[in-house]
């Protein structure tokens, strides 16, 4: 039933994660099987062990340009299959602490699908690969080890049915399951010391639906993007995605859930920072119920940090790290590691595991810290709050409402939410320069109206280009 064969890899899920380390192992071994318990279904349906999947995703531009590199015409195949891209500053409003950013179109291109459509895109091209084999309907039960249990020799696997256990044998075996991964659970079985974990409480619950909005109820946006504040924790994100639906997420932290029933549903999302998605919902045709889903902390495995670790064994994605799905980090985060890998797999066929989990820890601290720390800013998550912390959380603010008349700040900005750019450039002293005068500017304006009561946005005048 299973292959036996020398230069094999084996991964463990048919994630994104899962398949985008299948991808980059696809150039160094002859074969690669990708073990999957579901049975994966055709594109644009949901997969059963996704239960997200029914919420809005965030494909960061970093993690378009990535996929892109791995798929070339990745965007133009999605987008001509109904997937929507458009410049992630000049079409889409991003209303952060209360406030809008300027708009401008600043050349970065996003991609707004839902998550079946975008993963069942991408498995296909992962499928369509040489010596790429899917095995379906089954479920890992345990490794295979040296008899010193130094070295990972493979999987024990139950097929569709059950039965008793066969092995799938490979040079190298990658763990993409999830958050649910058994990693630490085996690593102790075989006398090696588990990863240390950190984790933040953040209590998040979210519900979406699907909705046919009126005509021009967006004003020609492609997303709205409402984040929550420590006075207000809820936020709604509200995008354009493929078939001409759009998908709303409306989220709460701190265990300030969005109700499922359809009246509930919609006060809570008129109860969000700003107006702008409920005035856009508004006389909307809802094409079903809204779905929930509880998300309890975000949890970083400390793989870098083990002493010792079995050669070939890796693990990648949410198996490492699970964020906070709000900032929409997860499918990019997965997509730069899988890259991290090639670059290592380069260099040897398997590389050497600690090397491995310092070189993705490096990838992982940015958007970690950024999303950590924006999860401090609520003072109801628990979690220790630096020097470091707390001046970033006083300074964010003021950036939002300097970047609301400043199109250079704006850019800058979305650059380091969409993973493209690192956020001390942020604090660089032009830019802390131009947040002081603009906010010296904005004392001068009228105030914003208190949170919760701002007015939906009018279409914005086009703005100039951003300058350096």
């Amino acid at each position: 039933m299973f292959e036996m064969n020398g230069n094999q890899a084996v991964v463990l899920g048919a994630s994104m994660a899962g398949l985008l380390a299948a991808r980059v192992l696809s150039e160094r071994f002859e074969r690669v099987v990708v073990i999957e318990r579901d049975v994966l279904p055709p594109a644009g349906e949901h997969r059963r062990g996704v239960p997200h999947g029914r919420h809005l995703h965030g494909l960061h531009p970093r993690g378009r340009e990535i996929l892109e590199e791995l798929f070339p015409g990745f965007t133009a195949s999605l987008t001509a299959s109904g997937a929507v891209s458009g410049d992630i500053l000049g079409d889409s409003r991003w209303q952060l602490s209360g406030r809008q950013l300027r708009k401008a179109q600043i050349g970065l291109p996003g991609l707004l699908a839902s998550r079946p459509f975008l993963e069942g895109h991408v498995r296909a091209m992962v499928q369509a690969l040489p010596g790429v084999r899917f095995l379906e309907d089954c479920s890992v039960s345990g490794l295979t080890v040296t008899g010193d249990k130094h070295t990972v020799t493979g999987v024990q696997v139950r097929g569709p049915g059950g039965g008793g256990p066969a092995q799938v044998t490979g040079d190298l075996v990658v763990d993409a399951t999830g958050r649910g991964s058994r990693t630490p659970v085996w690593l102790a079985e075989l006398g090696y010391q588990s990863p240390g974990q950190e984790r933040v409480e953040v209590g998040l619950g979210y519900a979406t639906r699907t909705y046919r909005l009126r005509p021009g109820a967006m004003d020609g946006d492609q997303l709205i993007l409402t984040a929550g504040t420590p006075a207000n924790p809820r936020a709604g994100f509200l995008a354009a995605t493929e078939g001409g639906r759009r998908m709303l997420t409306i989220a709460g932290m701190c265990g300030n859930y969005p109700p499922t029933d359809p009246a509930g549903f919609d006060a809570f999302a008129a109860g969000l920072p700003t107006a702008d998605i409920a005035a856009a919902i508004a006389g909307a045709e809802p094409l079903d119920d809204p779905v929930p889903f509880r998300f309890p902390a975000s949890v970083r495995h400390r793989y870098e940090r083990l002493t010792s670790f079995p050669a070939g064994l890796l693990v990648i994605g949410d198996a490492v790290c699970s964020f906070n799905p709000v900032y929409g980090q997860g499918m990019t985060v997965a997509a730069t590691e899988a890259v991290t890998l090639r670059g290592l797999l380069a260099r040897r066929a398997v590389p050497d595991a600690r090397r491995y989990f310092r070189a993705i820890a490096a990838v992982i601290d940015v958007p970690w810290d950024v999303a950590v720390g924006a999860d401090l800013a609520f003072p109801s998550v628990p979690g220790k709050r630096s020097p470091k912390v707390r001046l970033v959380n006083a300074y964010m603010p003021r950036l939002h409402a300097a970047a609301a008349h400043d199109t250079a700040l704006a850019a800058a900005l979305v650059r380091v939410i969409g993973l493209k750019d690192r956020p001390e450039g942020l604090l660089r002293p032009d830019r802390v320069l131009r947040v002081l005068r603009g906010n010296l500017a904005n004392r001068r304006r009228p105030a914003p109206a208190p949170a919760g009561q701002v007015p939906a946005a009018t279409p914005a005048e086009r703005p100039r280009q951003p300058t350096p």
